[in-house]
């Protein structure tokens, strides 16, 4: 038969498989991909032990499309105490496979062809694909360095009668930057007496350091009623309880928008894993301090990080939040960054993403992206390479 045409030509393999592929084949400290090499709560491997080892229960068969009950109980409270947001449990929240599947599922249930899409470069690599498959465009905005803020003049100009959703990332992946109270207030100006949809990726939002522009306040679209009436937040449970790999995060609408959402959630997983989730809530009543406390965590973490690099060639940006450090090498080689990223894998055995790869256009800034969510022996042992470098 001839040859599939693509839906997707320009996309190949995600630079976050590519950099840890490189990784294990070369022995490498793994800074490139984010996730933690330490362990989740014990508290939480065991509910989930209990509840999976329940046969009478039923936590092993199909929990309802939204989302088991304990756990849309326990989101609804967890973001009316952080934000002020009253959701409606029944109709209002819904659990999903990951925030990449929360994130995908709103684009499909909004983007049709030919509507346009605002996104913010660097951007997370799934936004753009989503966009493509609805046959939407993407409206790229980039961000510049050093400070990688939006420009809402150019935002602005951006928005026109095809503009169907803005997506916004905060705590920005990969730059670590975070949106301001002001940044909110020029996004709701923007958007007021239009049909625009928002949509807020949102997966960091308990990792905003106190040194940041916002004292360590989380500014979600959550918080403000305005926005909130017309937007998607997604957050994930693996990046606040250390289990990325249990592919778990929800996403919270009004009634209107998730009803909209849920018609395509229910046929792209339909539900997740029932032990899981009943796991997280036990765990989000149990111990409802541990996301407060993540954001000291993390920057303990990032901290310990700068040490290490002290003395070396790196040259550290601000990380106001997330658990990502971006770095110029310029004082090290003029490599283009993907070279430069494959170079330092290869030759110095630590793996990082190059920037560039964030970047619709190709731009190179000549910057790396580190993660620091790691046990602090595996970065000194980090350190101890980067700063021979």
């Amino acid at each position: 038969m001839n040859p599939l045409p693509s839906r997707l030509p320009q996309v190949g393999t995600t630079i976050f498989t590519v950099m840890s592929r490189l990784a294990a084949e070369h022995g490498a400290i793994n800074l490139s991909q984010g996730f933690p090499d330490f362990s989740p709560p014990p508290l939480l491997l065991e509910r989930v032990a209990h509840h999976m080892a329940s046969v009478n229960t039923g936590a092993n068969q199909y929990p309802p499309m939204a989302g088991a009950l304990p756990l849309r109980e326990a989101i609804t409270e967890k973001l009316a105490a952080c934000y002020g947001a009253q959701y409606d449990v029944e109709s209002e929240i819904t659990v999903t496979a990951g925030a990449t599947q929360a994130l995908y599922t709103a684009i499909t249930a909004c983007v049709r062809p030919g509507d346009e899409v605002i996104v913010f470069a660097p951007v997370y690599d799934s936004y753009l694909p989503a966009i493509a498959l609805q046959g939407g465009t993407a409206r790229v905005i980039n961000l510049l360095p050093p400070a990688f803020r939006p420009d809402w003049t150019e935002v602005a100009a951006a928005i026109g009668p095809r503009t169907r959703m803005i997506i916004m990332n905060t705590p920005h992946n990969p730059t670590g930057t975070v949106w301001t109270a002001d940044d909110m207030a020029q996004l709701a100006a923007l958007v007021r007496d239009t049909d625009i949809v928002l949509l807020g990726d949102e997966v960091y939002e308990h990792i905003v350091f106190a040194d940041s522009p916002t004292g360590g306040r989380h500014e979600s679209l959550a918080r403000y009623p305005e926005l909130r009436e017309r937007s998607f937040v997604v957050s994930s449970f693996g990046k606040t309880f250390h289990i990325t790999g249990w592919k778990i995060a929800y996403c919270a609408a009004p009634a209107a928008l998730m009803a909209e959402f849920r018609k395509a959630h229910q046929f792209i997983v339909f539900t997740v894993h029932h032990p899981s989730q009943l796991a997280l809530a036990d765990f989000m009543r149990a111990d409802p301090g541990f996301a407060a406390g993540l954001a000291e965590f993390y920057r303990a973490k990032r901290d310990f990080f700068h040490q290490q690099l002290a003395g070396s060639r790196f040259e550290l940006l601000p990380s106001d939040g997330t658990y990502f450090q971006l770095a110029r090498y310029d004082k090290i080689n003029d490599l283009p960054d993907s070279e430069f990223a494959r170079w330092l894998t290869i030759e110095k055995g630590v793996a990082v993403i190059p920037v560039s790869a964030f970047m619709p256009d190709g731009s190179d800034y000549g910057l790396i992206r580190f993660c620091f969510a790691k046990n602090e022996a595996t970065l000194a042992a980090a350190g101890e390479k980067l700063r021979a470098v």
